[in-house]
């Protein structure tokens, strides 16, 4: 359960950073269009992280390939556990039928035993694959983010640029210093260079 929520997590924030980009469109402009979010020389900005898992395009694809990932992983390991409960309800009605002998019993426990741990394994060794691969998609999409505000930020003379989301470091911060629409449309403006890079 804690690597199907830990998947459901990521697959949200891996799908936000995805891109269809197939059509040409027409470039948006993504300079903040507020000009007063100074204290003194201090220029200040933030955008609202949440705001990325619904508007970032190359986000909201990765979420997307994660979750039918995370879909085939659950459907499978119940397809297995369908498979280990019905062998074990076919040869319980058998047993108590009486038309299993006792070597044939033992035959059927190893058996059960097996499969059994089969499934456990299965569990383990995908759902660790598959979160950890999606941790791994999720640090490279954050590590793109993060260069791509520098380059934003360096673009529009912001000097501070806070990311502000439920569970932040940062209580409160002023609306007009809100430039999460231009750093949305800078993203998916250059989504081309995070998709060349993570490949």
């Amino acid at each position: 359960m804690k690597i199907v929520n830990s998947l459901m997590i990521t697959t949200v924030a891996v799908g936000l950073l995805t891109s269809c980009g197939k059509s040409e469109k027409a470039k948006e402009n993504t300079t903040p269009k507020v000009e007063a979010r100074s204290m003194g020389e201090l220029k200040i900005a933030y955008y609202d992280s949440d705001s990325l898992k619904k508007y970032f395009v190359y986000y909201k694809e990765q979420d997307s390939l994660v979750t039918k990932k995370q879909l085939t992983f659950q459907k499978e390991v119940e397809r297995r556990r369908k498979d280990f409960e019905g062998f074990v309800v076919r040869n319980e009605q058998k047993a108590q039928s009486g038309l299993l002998s006792q070597n044939e019993m033992m035959q059927i426990q190893q058996k059960m035993q097996q499969m059994e741990q089969d499934l456990m394994r299965y569990q383990q060794e995908q759902g660790s694959k598959l979160e950890e691969e999606t941790m791994k998609k999720l640090d490279e999409i954050s590590k793109k983010i993060i260069a791509l505000g520098e380059k934003f930020s360096k673009e529009n003379k912001i000097d501070v640029f806070f990311m502000h989301g439920n569970g932040g470091q940062i209580n409160y911060i002023n609306p007009s210093m809100n430039v999460t629409k231009e750093f949305v449309a800078y993203l998916n403006q250059n989504q081309a260079d995070i998709e060349k890079d993570l490949k």
